[in-house]
């Protein structure tokens, strides 16, 4: 029997474990805070071409609340101002309750953004109970170019606050060519959130 593929799938896994090009950047833990913010200059630096942000288990004090995204571009490396730059996206989500008595695949329509400042919902009517919370991951590239717009796509799985699964994705883009250099996540409704993000950045 030909070992062939089985070298090859081998050499691919190494190949896809590889590290040396995607360095994790921070680590942030919100414990009844109100925002996790990722200033550090040297993120937004033409040394990345990509940074992938994940989240894990943020659950919010308030029911079918969601985890916006907003995007700076005059970050100081300790302040920002947020929502300056236009969003447009798109979205569709599959979800299924646990009565199974129901399931739906959609375009959400209502997620779309166009030319909007307003933050990015990246989480999808996240429940509020002590089990109930999201995770989910957002790819956000070339941040410091000024000739492109910036390019984003991510997906977060979501205990709902109606005992369902919410599977979210969505795409997009922030239109400027003004490099972004900070980047802010907080509840679209307000209030506080638990849980985890973490970044890390993907070599040019």
């Amino acid at each position: 029997m030909s070992l062939l593929p089985y070298a090859s799938l081998t050499h691919r896994r190494k190949g896809f474990r590889a590290t040396a090009d995607i360095v994790l950047l921070s680590s942030q833990t919100a414990d009844g805070d109100n925002l996790i913010s990722f200033l550090t200059l040297d993120w937004f630096s033409s040394t990345y071409c990509e940074l992938i942000f994940k989240w894990y288990n943020i659950n919010g004090v308030t029911d079918a609340n969601e985890m916006g995204i907003s995007f700076s571009t005059n970050s100081d490396g300790s302040t920002a101002d947020y929502n300056q730059s236009a969003v447009t996206s798109t979205a569709f989500a599959a979800s299924h309750p646990e009565s199974d008595s129901s399931t739906s695949l959609s375009y959400e329509t209502g997620r779309d953004l166009a030319q909007a400042t307003s933050s990015k919902a990246v989480t999808m009517n996240t429940g509020s109970g002590s089990d109930e919370s999201s995770s989910g991951e957002f790819h956000f590239f070339n941040p410091s170019s000024t000739t492109y717009v910036k390019h984003f796509w991510g997906r977060d799985a979501s205990y709902g606050d109606d005992s369902s699964i919410n599977d979210l994705h969505f795409a997009g883009y922030v239109n400027t060519t003004t490099a972004i250099n900070g980047v802010k996540f907080d509840m679209q409704v307000g209030g506080a959130f638990d849980g985890k993000i973490k970044l890390w950045g993907v070599k040019a």
